[in-house]
């Protein structure tokens, strides 16, 4: 080797650039699965049946004005 040559990395690229795609895929299915919006199943339709009485409630008051 002659201090022209460029100094070779003590770790191959190529398994750099595994890795590193390997943790941005686990970003991206850590965010699907555990994003702030998740909500427990069982709070959503608790939530959903709320928005459903009140829907009914505001219909019936409209229907009666």
């Amino acid at each position: 080797m002659t201090s022209a040559e460029p100094v070779r990395p003590a770790v191959p690229r190529a398994r750099e650039i595994k890795a590193s795609v390997l943790a941005a895929f686990q970003l991206v299915e850590d965010a699907r699965y555990l994003g702030t919006d998740r909500r427990p199943r069982r709070e959503r339709v608790r939530l959903m049946a709320e928005r459903a009485v009140l829907d009914r409630k505001l219909a019936r008051d409209l229907r009666a004005s």
